[in-house]
């Protein structure tokens, strides 16, 4: 099969199944708290990860078993939290869109926290990207409702991402990605399990074909769009490069739009404007820099 057919059939998949998460995440809520759609989701995928985490705790120093906690926290556990709690009075449309600040997210706590350097076209794309995030929270809600809160959830998991993916590239070089998603995955599958188990859910009558329907769509979450997709994506990321599968960000809100737009929510000329003003800020937040020549090269 030829290279460049096969990832851009993965990149489509990986789109395919992130976008999906969030109108998941909808049909979870119809039976499901907030606290037991985000404990499922983690709690299948540490079962799910189970067998290659227990392969690759060998591979791994136990000094970095803290940072890899950490980074499971604010990188799959608090997120998951944060989505299922989000969902409850917003469309998924929205959370799809809100996503797409991940990016920016990742350039600014880099920049203020971790001290990496921010160019010009970079803090450009921030404040676009910025605009575009002010534009959908104040028209698309009234400020005077509780939504705007609950659109602030999703931008703390942006952040909580932001800080994630910052923390793995600083700290957690050199360990193989798929390992380092599966033991931080299961040692988040820890805490879930007890939000589960304090949450009743253990308890639930699972009978009806409702419930079961609800719990299946919040386990898809964990077992598709959590583990498996973690492990799409760094194949995606070896075959083809960084740069390549971070442009999946692109393709996550118009499958979110697809399945907001099947699922009867109202998609307006505003969202789609405000998603164009923001993918355009995170395009350049992520647009490649030239690599300097040398300077004896460049007199050449």
């Amino acid at each position: 099969m030829n290279r460049k057919f096969l990832n851009w059939s993965i990149f489509i998949l990986l789109c395919f199944i992130w976008g999906s998460s969030f109108i998941l995440m909808k049909e979870g809520k119809d039976h499901l708290t907030a606290f037991q759609i985000g404990g499922l989701r983690i709690f299948s995928a540490g079962l799910i990860f189970l067998p290659v985490a227990i392969f690759a705790l060998n591979k791994i120093s136990r000094r970095k078993l803290g940072v890899l906690a950490l980074t499971g926290f604010v990188g799959n556990l608090l997120p998951a939290f944060l989505f299922a709690a989000a969902i409850m009075k917003i469309d998924s449309l929205l959370e799809g869109i809100l996503n797409c600040l991940t990016p920016i997210c990742v350039v600014v706590i880099g920049w203020l926290v971790f001290g990496t350097r921010i160019r010009s076209r970079k803090i450009l794309g921030v404040f676009i990207g910025f605009a575009g995030l002010c534009l959908l929270t104040f028209l698309k809600n009234d400020v005077s409702t509780a939504n705007l809160g609950y659109s602030a959830l999703v931008i703390v998991a942006t952040i909580s991402y932001g800080f994630n993916v910052n923390m793995a590239s600083h700290y957690l070089k050199g360990i193989n990605p798929v390992h380092m998603a599966a033991v931080s995955l299961v040692m988040m599958a820890i805490p879930a399990g007890l939000v589960l188990w304090q949450q009743g859910f253990f308890q639930l009558d699972f009978s009806s074909a409702a419930m079961q329907w609800s719990v299946l769509c919040s386990v898809l979450l964990g077992v598709v769009g959590s583990a498996l997709a973690t492990a799409i994506f760094y194949i995606l990321v070896k075959n083809a490069g960084g740069l390549f599968a971070s442009m999946v960000t692109y393709g996550i809100p118009f499958v979110a739009l697809f399945w907001g737009s099947l699922d009867d929510e109202p998609v307006t000329w505003l969202e789609i404007a405000c998603l164009g003003i923001i993918l355009v800020g995170v395009f350049l937040t992520n647009f490649p820099e030239k690599k300097r020549k040398p300077a004896d090269e460049a007199e050449k």
